[in-house]
């Protein structure tokens, strides 16, 4: 019997986080799977008109982002995620934890605050699993470097992608539902491999 999980990366800029899903994604499709993908901030029609929002070269306040995210998140869950739990896998690139790690950790917004919303929002609409990719400085700094365009999120000091990035760890520590990439450590071919035979255990 086929299973409809929701599959959550996660990660701070470089760090293989869209990589992985894309590869997912095309496993999933090999094998003729159904399943939906979205991105955070983005997905929905109107989900993508807030991502420019929230991308744009203009500086934002971290409250503004904030509502913008859950906005945009909102939108996902009235338009997609509702519509398709539990009949199709979901796949998606940045969800809850990014959230918390970015805006809290990161900005210092209230968690609590955070945490209201999202219950609000999605209501008991959960990941089912989720792979947390980790990039140290070294290679960060290379790979933004490489990047032919950037936004806004790409350009924070590291001071703060090393607060988020704990942050992430901080989430996923011990935790059974969740998975740590080391893109420092292993090739695409390698993290990939780890992840669709976790992927095979999960559908």
């Amino acid at each position: 019997m086929y299973k409809y999980p929701v599959i959550v990366f996660e990660g701070i800029e470089t760090s293989g986080k869209s990589t992985n899903l894309i590869r997912v994604a095309n496993y999933l499709k090999k094998k003729n799977r159904n399943f939906i993908k979205i991105r955070e901030p983005g997905g929905s029609i109107y989900s993508e008109i807030i991502r420019k929002l929230i991308l744009n070269k203009y500086k934002l306040s971290f409250k503004t982002d904030l509502m913008l995210l859950m906005a945009s998140r909102s939108e996902n869950y009235e338009k997609i995620l509702k519509k398709y739990y539990g009949k199709k896998i979901i796949v998606i690139d940045r969800f809850i934890d990014s959230t918390i790690a970015y805006q809290h950790y990161g900005m210092g917004i209230d968690i609590n605050l955070i945490n209201i919303l999202n219950n609000f929002i999605l209501n008991r609409f959960k990941p089912s699993f989720t792979f947390l990719s980790i990039v140290n400085k070294k290679n960060m700094k290379f790979r933004l470097g490489n990047r032919k365009s950037v936004n806004r999120y790409d350009k924070f000091n590291f001071s703060f992608y090393d607060k988020v990035q704990k942050g992430f760890v901080r989430l996923a520590k011990n935790k059974k539902k969740y998975l740590i990439i080391n893109s420092n450590n292993l090739n695409i071919k390698e993290s990939s491999e780890i992840i669709i035979n976790k992927v095979q255990k999960l559908i």
